[in-house]
């Protein structure tokens, strides 16, 4: 599992964050793609604490272009979360963006790939608090409030797909057929405001073999 940060800042005085973790699932690609592309089971993969609701009318059906509309509860207050599927390519990868919601900026892009000992789960988020915060009280907000509750949302996540996926044998991979070879890159869209000098391009992890 990785967890790294970074800070950059747009020509808007926007601050963006980046959380990055990866974590081997011992399931098969399809399996695993199958129950991340499923948006009711979301609130299985989040804390209770935060009141998970998918408000969508179901059932829905995962593509690129689909909005899904959720509600979560932060301070003990119900928030409004609208999320568009702004790319899908099953079983590798999806990205979720958020159109309306708490930070000014989400995008979170899935990523799976099958190796010997399951499927590599990864998940890359790169996230903006309000830009109307004072730089000295955001970066106060985002380091003893937002990312801590961040990773302890995948922390959840973590300890989750291990019980759920290692508590039935149909859900776990006894064996698992050779390594899918993926080398696609995934093009990184910045915000509209354009993000200055270190904007990163995502990929899908490398294949056995590949080097980035």
């Amino acid at each position: 599992m990785t967890d790294v940060g970074y800070r950059m800042t747009d020509r808007n005085n926007v601050r963006y964050h980046r959380l990055d973790r990866q974590q081997t699932v011992p399931a098969v690609l399809e399996n695993i793609f199958a129950f991340f592309e499923s948006p009711e089971n979301l609130a299985m993969i989040t804390p209770p604490s935060l009141g998970f609701r998918v408000i969508t009318a179901g059932p829905i059906s995962m593509k690129q272009g689909r909005v899904i509309d959720y509600t979560i509860r932060l301070g003990g207050l119900p928030v409004r979360w609208r999320s568009l599927i702004s790319m899908y390519e099953p079983p590798f990868c999806f990205v979720d963006e958020q159109l309306k919601g708490p930070y000014a900026y989400w995008r979170h892009t899935h990523h799976f790939e099958s190796c010997a000992r399951g499927t590599k789960v990864r998940d890359e988020v790169v996230y903006a608090l309000p830009a109307a915060l004072p730089a000295m009280v955001e970066s106060m907000v985002h380091a003893v409030y937002v990312r801590p509750k961040l990773e302890n949302i995948f922390d959840y996540r973590a300890r989750f797909y291990a019980d759920y996926f290692d508590a039935d044998p149909e859900r776990t991979c006894a064996t698992v057929e050779k390594p899918l070879r993926v080398s696609r890159s995934i093009p990184y869209t910045a915000p509209e405001r354009g993000v200055e000098g270190i904007v990163p391009r995502h990929r899908l992890p490398p294949g056995p073999g590949e080097h980035r």
